[in-house]
């Protein structure tokens, strides 16, 4: 379980196809601090560390999990949203986030506000999630809140300071992003269609 608060941004280093898995290499200035078989969020993707070397750690992403995010656009060079699992007792400063990854999203605009930032996202309603107004949404494993919900559109409004410190800096239109949808707005939703 996570919280959507980024703690660092990692540089991806390698991009190793195995089989219909990737090793992906990460390179970070929490690398010191990690174990194999820790979880951390990488871009809202739960993801298993499996080697450490030095400043840099391996995770392992399976077939499922490159079909349902944007893993399959990373390259070498590019920067990823990190964040270990949350200790039990620890203050809750974002929202409860699985690392379960639910759908991509793709970026419609950025638009400046003189000193904030409103990005939309449309995404594909044929998965039934939903958002709304004021719930919250992780994008690239960052807790936000939602504005403007609409249909299969919402809009988010980033701060200077999550806007430094996440990649957010870098997403521009058409990029896509991982989103996952509030976990009681799913359960909500599931039960809904269920009847």
């Amino acid at each position: 379980m996570f919280t959507g608060i980024i703690e660092t941004i990692g540089i991806v280093q390698e991009i190793k196809k195995e089989h219909t898995n990737l090793q992906i290499t990460i390179k970070s200035d929490i690398t010191n601090e990690l174990k194999i078989d820790q979880s951390v969020s990488h871009n809202g993707v739960c993801l298993t560390v499996v080697e450490i070397n030095d400043f840099e750690y391996t995770v392992t992403a399976i077939n499922e999990t490159i079909i349902k995010t944007n893993l399959s656009d990373w390259k070498v060079g590019d920067s990823i949203n990190l964040e270990r699992a949350m200790k039990l007792g620890d203050r809750l400063d974002g929202h409860l986030v699985q690392g379960h990854v639910d759908q991509i999203g793709i970026c419609k605009s950025v638009e400046e506000m003189n000193g904030s930032w409103v990005f939309t996202f449309d995404y594909n309603t044929d998965l039934n999630n939903i958002t709304i107004e004021k719930g919250s949404i992780t994008i690239n494993g960052v807790s936000l809140t939602v504005i403007n919900s609409k249909k299969n559109e919402f809009s988010v409004a980033i701060i200077p300071y999550t806007f430094e410190h996440t990649n957010f800096k870098f997403i521009k239109n058409e990029t896509k992003v991982n989103l996952e949808f509030d976990v009681i707005g799913k359960y909500v939703s599931r039960l809904y269609l269920s009847k």
